[in-house]
């Protein structure tokens, strides 16, 4: 029998204000992610992150908690920063035990050469939101944003997202999809002919030629009908998407 070699999530956008998805967090957590060789966290697992001197706040203590639990049973846990939590950095990866990567990376898992990435630097339509993100992921901005206090942040953080929510409500969704072009680069330079990213909550498998780009779902179990799942490579290399009940889904 296979064995489950890596669980692939994102857009879970943990927050206090959606215990449901909390709760299906942690229930994936105990009954898939233990018994998994490898977790992966393909970003926005916040609805947003201020910065690691919020890791003393009880919600994030005990987010951290149950990743660490995982790792402690032997599971080597992955992540790749959001659009919502790239602020998150060392004092995180501590705390919860996980190996932070960049934000493309290729994994060989089970004789599969999979490259792994959140989806939002493909979305190159969207010219505004990628000029933000040019200027958000400099270090420079960085050091001075975090040098706010932790009140402040969060305050230019709700703004910010208010903005957004405004904003996306006049924009396609083929602007704020990933583009053909970015996707082909970004299996020109890696030498891969399997992706799975996050980001557009508009899960499915694409096939691309001999390529194949699987997109993950965004977690809402109290939606009608409920979002969420996840996507898992077995011992044998066998890529399955499965929905939040960890049923599979046929593709």
């Amino acid at each position: 029998m296979s064995e489950v070699c890596a669980l692939f999530i994102s857009d879970l956008h943990l927050q206090p204000a959606h215990p449901a998805t909390t709760a299906a967090f942690y229930d994936f957590l105990e009954r898939h992610a233990r018994h998994a060789q490898q977790l992966y966290l393909l970003g926005d697992l916040f609805e947003y992150w201020a910065g690691d001197d919020d890791i003393a706040d009880p919600y994030h203590a005990d987010i951290m908690a149950a990743l660490r639990a995982v790792s402690d049973a032997g599971v080597a846990v992955y992540w790749i920063a959001g659009n919502r939590d790239f602020l998150v950095g060392a004092r995180f990866a501590e705390a919860a035990n996980l190996t932070l990567l960049p934000e493309t990376w290729v994994a060989e898992i089970a004789g599969q050469k999979v490259v792994v990435l959140h989806g939002d630097a493909q979305c190159t339509q969207d010219s505004k939101y990628m000029e933000f993100r040019a200027m958000v992921r400099q270090p420079a901005w960085q050091a001075q944003f975090t040098a706010m206090p932790l009140a402040q942040r969060k305050a230019i953080i709700a703004g910010m997202r208010a903005d957004s929510r405004k904003e996306q409500g006049g924009k396609s969704y083929e602007i704020m999809d990933v583009t053909p072009d970015a996707i082909a680069e970004v299996f020109a330079q890696t030498g891969t002919s399997i992706m799975i990213h996050g980001h557009t909550h508009r899960p499915a498998l694409h096939h691309i030629g001999d390529r194949l780009r699987y997109v993950l779902p965004d977690w809402e179990p109290d939606a009608t009908p409920p979002r969420g799942g996840w996507i898992a490579i077995d011992s044998e290399g066998a890529i399955t998407r499965h929905d939040l009940r960890g049923a599979p889904i046929n593709d």
